[in-house]
């Protein structure tokens, strides 16, 4: 440690200085951070609106619905976690045990009630337990990988169900949902339209074909050309016009297709410089070997422009996630819309940096946790330059 520091920090005369000064400076914003956090700031407004935050105006009589859903995730998260993990001599190692340590040690703390703690920590506990079960079934039948991203999807549309109600479950209204879980729900739902629409797309903005290049370029410019606030409010305004009379899509609908119209655009760009990073020769050598363009887009250049574009495909979900914010300003009540009713609460008057505090922290867990993942898929795939 004595020789990095030496070696990155205190090389120089300047550099030594320059470390003295930020770090001088970050110790005087971090003791004025503690001062206010443990003198000034009054974090009751937290714990007492825990419920907002998450699901928002939910009905507490449903909430076994979110708790089934918490539990469905646990295990398929555990599963897919020891799966990806089945030919590593370890699964739990120093990293995972701090940090499932860490998550115990929150839900036995978080101000709940205690018949909520012991759900958490319940939670932690199938987690991990379906982590050493997915590594062993892994081992074993090593076919039910291609099952897990349908398990996935199947479990998306199990959880739409169990927010909406429907086919023998109570109606809950879309805008009784809320919070993070609406955040979520807008966030994963536009990712997983946007992507595929995104590669047709980049695809068409590349065919040979003039018609479908020139729609293609018009969609993604037009749309790149315009903030996504405006395309909410188009898709909040003036889709139902283009409707008929008796048809009038949900706002969370409506949302959704803006994000995704949004979202796509860019990712096509993203994706469309992967594709032009391919050299033609595997082009020429694909169809050397007989492969018609179909198969030598699907099994050739896709895939290979794919691992390439991850961080900026990455990128583009995280910012997809961050721009959820929006929807408060077209009338969806999600972590930042409940944020402000919440603070309209005469109780709560003033009390904003708390309260951005915790919901930013909230957005950088979910954001830093797709970096993470990113650059896992990346390592995996052989993608970084060494």
């Amino acid at each position: 440690a004595k020789e990095w520091l030496q070696k990155n920090l205190f090389n120089s005369w300047y550099n030594t200085l320059l470390t003295l000064g930020i770090s001088a400076l970050l110790l005087f914003m971090l003791k004025r951070l503690i001062s206010w956090a443990f003198t000034v700031a009054k974090w009751n407004v937290i714990p007492a609106n825990l419920p907002l935050f998450f699901v928002g105006r939910f009905p507490s009589d449903q909430y076994w619905r979110l708790w089934v859903i918490l539990g469905m995730i646990a295990i398929l998260s555990g599963m897919t976690w020891g799966f990806l993990a089945r030919n590593s001599t370890t699964l739990f190692d120093k990293k995972s045990l701090i940090t499932i340590g860490f998550l115990g040690v929150l839900a036995v703390i978080t101000p709940v009630p205690i018949v909520f703690r012991f759900l958490l920590v319940g939670l932690l506990l199938l987690l991990v337990a379906e982590a050493w079960g997915g590594k062993i079934v892994g081992n074993y039948v090593p076919l039910i990988g291609k099952w897990l991203p349908f398990s996935w999807f199947l479990l998306l549309i199990i959880c739409v169900w169990l927010i909406g109600g429907g086919l023998g479950l109570k109606v809950v209204q879309t805008n009784l949902w809320g919070g993070l879980m609406l955040t979520l729900l807008m966030s994963i739902v536009s990712i997983l339209l946007s992507f595929p629409l995104g590669i047709i797309l980049a695809l068409g903005r590349q065919s040979s074909l003039p018609i479908i290049r020139i729609l293609s370029t018009i969609y993604i410019e037009v749309i790149r050309g315009l903030p996504l606030i405006t395309i909410l409010f188009m898709g909040q305004v003036l889709l139902p016009l283009f409707l008929p009379d008796q048809v009038r899509p949900d706002r969370v609908l409506r949302a959704i297709i803006g994000l995704t119209m949004f979202s796509s655009a860019y990712l096509a760009e993203n994706i469309r410089g992967g594709l032009q990073a391919i050299p033609t020769g595997q082009t020429e050598a694909a169809k050397a070997l007989g492969l018609n363009t179909p198969l030598t887009i699907g099994l050739i250049i896709l895939p290979q422009a794919l691992k390439i574009s991850i961080p900026a495909i990455v990128g583009q979900f995280i910012s997809l996630f961050q721009d959820t914010t929006l929807l408060s300003i077209v009338g969806l009540v999600e972590l930042l819309g409940m944020s402000r009713s919440i603070l309209a609460n005469p109780k709560f008057l003033g009390r904003y940096l708390e309260v951005y505090l915790f919901i930013g922290i909230l957005y950088w867990i979910f954001c830093y946790g797709m970096s993470v993942a990113s650059q896992k898929l990346e390592k995996q795939l052989n993608t970084e330059h060494k």
